[in-house]
């Protein structure tokens, strides 16, 4: 099977990043991390899913979590220098990030924003991100994303 390379994939190429890209069977009724493990048979801990979220100060910015948690919104809002911050509500993460829910890729959004990834990260040789398509996950060096994306290594939950 023919796997498409996405506009993730293409900006790891270009900046001589190691991954895998593998597919999984994505369920439009559990878009899930937690699904995305357990269809790849993997570790929940180093499956990780991409929030966008709003912060009064600083506009939006990104986090990048573990599969089953939930990001602490006063810690999320500290790290990145906001009193407070929600989700973005989800009809704007299209036009925002130019991915869809259950695709959304740390990399390769319409313009970067500042990113956050929770410290757990490092504890594994790989992690799983979304590749920017429903179905399709980047398998890479937390190391790697952390440096392609100019993520900040934090805890945020």
């Amino acid at each position: 099977m023919k796997i498409n390379k996405t506009n993730a994939a293409r900006l790891l190429d270009k900046a001589k990043i190691a991954y895998e890209l593998i597919p999984y069977e994505f369920d439009e009724s559990d878009l899930s991390a937690v699904h995305v493990a357990a269809s790849l048979n993997e570790d929940i801990n180093c499956v990780f899913k991409t929030l966008i979220l709003h912060g009064d100060k600083n506009g939006y910015f990104v986090c990048v979590i573990p599969g089953e948690h939930e990001v602490d919104l006063k810690m999320a809002a500290k790290v990145s220098g906001n009193k407070k911050c929600d989700l973005i509500p989800m009809k704007e993460l299209l036009p925002l990030t130019g991915y869809i829910r259950g695709g959304c890729s740390p990399v390769g959004m319409k313009k970067p924003f500042p990113t956050y990834i929770h410290e757990t990260c490092l504890q594994f040789p790989f992690i799983y991100i979304s590749a920017g398509q429903r179905g399709l996950q980047l398998k890479l060096d937390p190391k790697d994303l952390i440096k392609e994306v100019r993520a900040e290594v934090c805890a945020l939950f």
